[in-house]
Parts: C-alpha cells; sequence; structure tokens
C-alpha cells in the first residue's frame, strides 16, 4: 500500500508551482498516495494529486486566525503519515498535528521575519515589533516539527541544521521543454515579466523603462495584480501602451509565452527579504534561453552573471538602457540565453533537487 501524505495551503493556490507541480506531483509520480487541502474550485484527482478545496473567504482575518484550523479539521480526514505545510499562519495546525502524534513539516518559502517588514497593510511603527515577535515564536516552533524544508539556503540558516534542509525552487526542464511557443502576434521584440504584480516588485518601473524606449520593444505582463489602485498607477504611464497585459494564467501558457519572448525582467526593489532571494523567475527565463535584466543586487550578479544584465531596479533610465544594450547586441543576447539554459541543465533543475525531497520523505517514514 502506498504511503500516504498531506500538503496544506491556506494562502497559495492549489497549482502553485512549488507545492503542486513540482513535490506533491513528484511525491505523485514516485508511488505516494497525495492529497492536496488549498485554494480550488473543485474536490478532484489532477496528475495523480488528491485536491481538496478550502472554504472561500478571503479576508485576511479569517485566513490568519480561522482558516489554519478549517484546513487542519480537513486534512486530518486524509489520515496520513506526513502533514507537509507551507505557510507561516498554519505553524500553530503545525503544533498541534505534531501533538496529536504526525509527522509535520514545515516548509519555509520566504524569510517571513524580513518579508512583514515590507508588507503595507501592517502599520510601519509596528512592523519591526512584529517581526521580531514572530521571529521568536518561528524559531520556538521548530523543535515541535519533524523537518524544516527551506526554499533558500539563506532561509535554512535561520534554523536548525539537523532538522534543515534546503529544497531550491528551480525550474522543472521537461515541464518547460514540453511547452510550444504561444501562438501570439509580435510585430516587435517583446520582453516578459510573469509573477506578482506589486509594487515591491518593481512592476512601475518596468513600464516606465518601456516608455523611454518609445516602441522599440512591448512589455508583456502576465500575473495577477495586487491592488486596483496599484495597476492604475501603471496604467497611466507612458510606457503602458506599449504593454500588454495578460492577466493570471497557467503555468504551462506562462511558459509558451516565455518562449515566443525575446528577453525576461525581474526587478524586485530593494528590501530585507529581496536582497539575497533565490526567485523562481529568472531560472524559468533561463530555460527559456533568455537573457535576463535582473535588478543589481550584489547576490544576484554574482549568482546570475553569465545569464544576465543588472540595472537599478529603482531608476527606469537604466533599466531602459540595460533592455537597449541586449536588443542592439542579439549576439550577445543569445550567449546569456544559451548560458542560462546550459546553467540550469547542469546546476538548477527540479530534476536534480527533487532527490533531495524524496530523500526526506524516505527517511522520515523509517523511523
Amino acid at each position: 500500500m502506498a504511503e500516504r501524505v498531506c500538503h496544506i495551503s491556506t494562502a497559495h493556490p492549489a497549482e502553485d508551482i512549488r507545492i503542486f507541480y513540482k513535490e506533491c506531483k513528484t511525491l505523485a509520480d514516485n508511488g505516494y498516495e497525495v492529497y492536496l487541502v488549498a485554494n480550488y474550485d473543485r474536490e478532484t484527482i489532477k496528475d495523480g494529486v488528491h485536491i481538496i478545496p478550502l472554504p472561500q473567504n478571503n479576508g485576511r482575518f479569517y485566513r490568519f486566525f480561522i482558516k489554519g484550523f478549517s484546513a487542519m479539521k480537513i486534512a486530518l480526514k486524509t489520515d496520513s503519515q506526513i502533514y507537509h505545510f507551507h505557510d507561516p499562519e498554519l505553524i500553530i495546525s503545525g503544533i498541534i498535528l505534531s501533538f496529536l502524534g504526525k509527522k509535520v513539516i514545515y516548509d519555509v518559502h520566504e524569510d517571513y521575519a524580513k518579508s512583514i517588514m515590507t508588507r503595507e497593510w501592517i502599520r510601519p511603527s509596528l512592523r519591526n515589533f512584529i517581526s521580531k515577535c514572530f521571529n521568536k515564536f518561528e524559531k520556538f516552533s521548530i523543535k515541535y516539527f519533524s523537518k524544516v524544508i527551506a526554499a533558500r539556503p539563506d532561509i535554512a540558516q535561520n534554523f536548525s541544521l539537523e532538522k534543515t534542509v534546503t529544497v531550491r525552487n528551480m525550474a522543472i526542464l521537461k515541464l518547460i521543454d514540453d511547452v510550444k511557443p504561444a501562438n501570439v502576434e509580435k510585430t516587435k521584440p517583446a520582453i516578459i515579466y510573469a509573477g506578482g504584480m506589486n509594487k515591491i516588485r518593481g512592476i512601475k518601473q518596468i513600464v516606465e523603462a518601456v516608455g523611454l524606449l518609445k516602441g522599440e520593444i512591448e512589455l508583456w505582463l502576465l500575473g495577477k495584480w495586487d491592488s486596483i489602485s496599484y495597476k492604475d498607477e501603471c496604467v497611466s504611464l507612458e510606457g503602458w501602451k506599449y504593454t500588454r497585459d495578460f492577466g493570471l494564467v497557467s503555468v504551462e501558457t506562462a511558459y509558451s509565452y516565455m518562449k515566443r519572448a525575446d528577453i525576461g525582467i525581474v526587478n524586485f526593489l530593494p528590501a530585507p527579504n529581496h536582497n539575497t532571494t533565490q526567485p523562481n523567475k529568472p531560472f524559468e527565463y533561463m530555460t527559456c534561453s533568455l537573457p535576463i535584466v535582473m535588478s543589481n543586487f550584489e547576490y544576484w550578479q554574482q549568482l546570475f552573471k553569465d545569464c544576465a544584465v543588472f540595472a537599478n531596479p529603482k531608476d527606469p533610465k537604466d533599466i531602459a538602457e540595460k533592455i537597449k544594450y541586449l536588443m542592439q547586441n542579439k549576439d550577445y543576447a543569445k550567449q546569456l540565453g544559451c548560458r542560462g539554459r546550459l546553467c540550469v541543465e547542469n546546476n538548477y533543475s527540479w530534476e536534480a533537487e527533487s532527490k533531495v525531497l524524496l530523500k526526506v520523505y524516505e527517511e522520515l517514514l523509517k523511523k
């Protein structure tokens, strides 16, 4: 009989790239009976993963104080051997599961104590206090969990070495390679951004940079806007007339647009949680052989030096200059794209990273 495992998320959609496409599908493909309790519109089985939807309520109070317990009650009905949760608001539920004798994995996607410092819905005067309180609470909670999985090496350093492993957010080669380029009309070069659309991701500065290029290139945006007011700010800019907003699309559709584009961009603004982050998107661009324009964080310049050019993310003029440089130096841009693809194949594929995840599960089930 297959070992039964249950992933839980109250903040992410069921088809989240890390949770569903990487971790849950990997486990299902390797013989586990996998349940996923998350935000979805119906109960179903997809690619061998049993998706159980959560009650729909998007209020912040409900998400932080009620939804976690609802998710835990649903998850317990699966009677799984391992419970693997993905959000900080589920820490208390994870502790309760541990008290009930369950094996529990805490999957830490971000340095949450640092990310609190940039949360606009938290009053600035309270952010430092809340960040410190959460940091202490998170570290205290770790003793109740069987394992901590960190999405980045710098996150792993925050926790006990004997309990923590790093499972990085690398691109899935097979998934991307199976996708064909989008059948979308293109009359000029295209630069693409796919992901969260908010201030801290520097979308406004990208649109401004495209405006400075006066129609030499068009911008493709794929993702969900965090706020209507921020979208309105971007729409009012000169560069918006050279922008195509495709909205939130499936993972496969996003990859198809990447394969049709000419340049990828990641323009995160400086923030405590950004300076040492390893975002998923550059690795996906690299898998699609795209040259990349990236924020000039020191860590990124070391990590992505062979496949990107770097600009001040707060300076649209600098961003525009780097975009234009890639447009004018097509051979160099192609070299960056080829080196990026090779880098993923050799060092940064999910196919290699998934072995770490499987080893964690194998070891826990032996105990």
